[in-house]
């Protein structure tokens, strides 16, 4: 299936306006167990809250990986975005949910590169243009972040399987002027069980 420019731009531009890969790199299961005098229930509400500030960002594209980790009531933010005002953004909406007592910003903004805004499109149209994927792009909150930095791509978050991984990891390699690709896509079911 293979779109105009208009079409897939409108549509990759559309959906990535509530793009996030906003997840803890410890899971659930692994989560600090009731410390610090903060109870098990209340560090289940924080996890929530920071995803859903981190999600409701406006900058945030499928172009920026926001990932974060609770440990308490300090909330560490992790990940890389385009712009700073993006990782401003994020720190001062977490520390304003309640319970929130210290936000450790380890944002990486990447630095501004037409060759990289120029990759990063490339990759996404190459992407979500393959029958396969094209799925991916269409779903409210896309879960495949495409993190561009010296022409280096990494691929962040989940897709259905394992074919879906690999093939993506196949398309953005043939993009043009891409150094190299680090494939950190994890399969749902895979990340599920953890």
């Amino acid at each position: 299936m293979h779109f105009r420019k208009s079409t897939f731009l409108a549509v990759l531009l559309a959906a990535s306006s509530v793009v996030v890969a906003a997840q803890s790199d410890t899971a659930p299961a692994s989560r600090p167990q009731a410390d610090r005098g903060v109870s098990q229930k209340a560090i289940d509400r924080l996890y929530r809250e920071v995803r859903h500030e981190l999600v409701m960002l406006p900058q945030l594209s499928l172009w920026d990986n926001l990932a974060y980790k609770v440990d308490g009531r300090k909330v560490t933010l992790l990940g890389q975005v385009r712009t700073a005002s993006l990782k401003s953004e994020a720190e001062k909406a977490v520390k304003s949910i309640e319970g929130v007592e210290e936000v450790d910003n380890q944002i990486q903004v990447l630095p501004p590169s037409p060759t990289d805004d120029r990759i990063r499109v490339a990759v996404a149209r190459t992407i979500f243009d393959t029958p396969g994927l094209f799925p991916y792009a269409v779903q409210s909150v896309p879960p495949i972040h495409i993190i561009v930095s010296g022409g280096n791509v990494t691929l962040e978050g989940v897709v259905n399987n394992e074919g879906d991984r690999s093939l993506a990891e196949i398309k953005a390699k043939s993009v043009p002027g891409v150094f190299s690709v680090t494939n950190h896509l994890q399969v749902e079911s895979a990340s599920s069980k953890k």
